[in-house]
């Protein structure tokens, strides 16, 4: 299977039933991302417009209009879009939702305060698409932009590449150092504001955050 053929089958992996499947979190793993998610937001003005994507079932987007953020969300899946909009009028919170791929966004350009795009990163498996993603959503943000990815240096992490080695599994879930995100930033225009780790080198999930250079120049 090629590298395009993996990013293609990632694209497409939640349909109807994968979609109310991926819904179904433990409460724990729910709040400990949450939290994660808190720590980062610190670091962003109250207020701020922020796009969600991809949102999925809108959960990060139902945390943060909560906490008075002006959501947006977006998904390229019919299935995560449907279910966002039934959580979203079921928690009485009004988030707008659109299909939109993230590899190619049809906002213009600095449409949002802050973009954040959780659990999304480590579907990528080639340095192109990771790139090409990073590019459109620093592209769409007038400020920040709040990145997940799995770090290679976890205990998590280095259980997947024994699985591989020893039983042959196939890798679906792709670390990327800090490094290497932070490279794409900066040919984007970002810098790195600060790196948040959910439990270091325990939990390969780390939420980084990432500012317009030219911020104070609109």
């Amino acid at each position: 299977m090629t590298s395009e053929t993996v990013a293609y089958t990632g694209r497409i992996k939640y349909g109807a039933e994968n979609a109310r499947a991926y819904q179904r979190r433990k409460p724990s793993k729910h709040q400990a991302e949450m939290r994660l998610v808190d720590r980062a937001f610190v670091l962003i003005p109250r207020g701020h417009s922020v796009l969600d994507a991809p949102c999925g079932g809108g959960r990060v987007s139902l945390h943060l209009a909560r906490k008075g953020y002006r959501m947006s969300a977006a998904d390229l899946s019919d299935s995560m879009i449907e279910i966002a909009r039934e959580n979203f009028l079921k928690e009485k919170v009004e988030v707008p939702v659109e299909k939109q791929d993230v590899e190619r966004l049809t906002y213009a350009d600095r449409s949002f305060d802050t973009v954040v795009s959780f659990r999304l990163f480590h579907h990528f498996p080639t340095p192109d698409i990771r790139e090409r993603v990073v590019r459109e959503l620093c592209r769409v943000a007038r400020e920040y932009v709040v990145l997940s990815y799995f770090s290679p240096l976890s205990v998590t992490t280095i259980k997947r590449r024994l699985q591989k080695a020893l039983q042959g599994k196939p890798v679906k879930k792709f670390a990327t150092s800090l490094a290497e995100v932070e490279g794409y930033f900066n040919h984007a225009g970002f810098r790195l504001v600060k790196d948040f780790a959910q439990t270091p080198l325990v939990h390969t999930l780390h939420l980084a955050v990432f500012q317009r250079a030219d911020a104070n120049n609109p």
